[in-house]
């Protein structure tokens, strides 16, 4: 799910499902103030080719990009389209965890 500027994430209605469509089947989660340098090695190609990329290979295929100088990071994970994301929340309103589900009927998260 994408937000636009002024848009907020905390004025979604209790049963809201924000669902996010895939043509890739690839979906990230990133710092928007660094999406640009990110997103970077993920838009380099060589004939067409995405070119190799210097990033960290978590499990099921996950990839993670840092940028230190941002403290931000932007991490891959496999989609289905139709998907939902839920947010966990602290007592306090932080997020503390992302759930995101397949956009398969029964499908688990």
């Amino acid at each position: 799910m994408g937000l636009g500027v002024d848009e907020d994430i905390d004025q979604l209605q209790p049963g809201d499902e924000p669902r996010f469509f895939s043509d890739a089947n690839v979906g990230c989660f990133a710092d928007a103030g660094a999406w640009t340098t990110l997103s970077a090695p993920f838009r380099t190609f060589v004939d067409g080719v995405p070119a190799p990329r210097d990033t960290e290979q978590l499990a099921d295929g996950c990839e993670r990009v840092r940028d230190e100088s941002q403290q931000a990071d932007l991490v891959t994970f496999r989609a289905e389209s139709g998907g939902v994301v839920w947010l966990g929340r602290t007592k306090a309103g932080d997020v503390a965890a992302i759930v995101v589900t397949s956009g398969r009927a029964g499908a688990k998260a």
